[in-house]
């Protein structure tokens, strides 16, 4: 009898875990430019494709190839601060954005928003992050673009 009671106080505990880890969702609204320049010295990127959020403009005329590229990556934020998994997540994002860029011949991204749980955010300086005990979020879409 014993035997059943601490395992079903054990099964109960044990199935409480997962929802309470899961259950910070911290919204942070953090430096774009920032995470760039660190790709960019890093040579994470080779420069041939310009990051635009919503809000500031190029210089020069812009022709639209391919509105609306979305991108949504998480990563792992176990032993991480959240600023650490929210920029590391952030250059995953924008890698996949460089390569949608690169594919379809455009030279920037465009009007980038933030995009969270299909909930647009422009900002022409920050980008939205939200972090978790476990793991951490950024969902971007923006224009893939021909700046000339």
């Amino acid at each position: 009898m014993k035997l059943k009671m601490l395992a079903a106080t054990a099964a109960i505990v044990l199935g409480t875990l997962p929802g309470i880890s899961q259950a910070r969702d911290t919204a942070l609204y953090l430096p774009f430019d920032k995470v760039v320049a660190q790709m960019l010295q890093e040579k994470k990127l080779d420069g041939s494709v310009k990051f635009y959020l919503a809000g500031v403009q190029p210089k020069g005329k812009v022709t639209v190839l391919s509105p609306n590229a979305a991108t949504n990556k998480k990563t792992n934020a176990f032993n991480k601060t959240d600023t650490e998994a929210c920029e590391w997540v952030l250059q995953s994002a924008i890698l996949q954005l460089n390569e949608a860029a690169k594919g379809a011949g455009a030279n920037a991204v465009v009007n980038i928003a933030s995009y969270y749980k299909k909930i647009e955010r422009k900002d022409p300086a920050t980008y939205e992050c939200h972090a978790g005990a476990l793991m951490a979020g950024v969902a971007l879409k923006g224009d893939l673009a021909k700046v000339q």
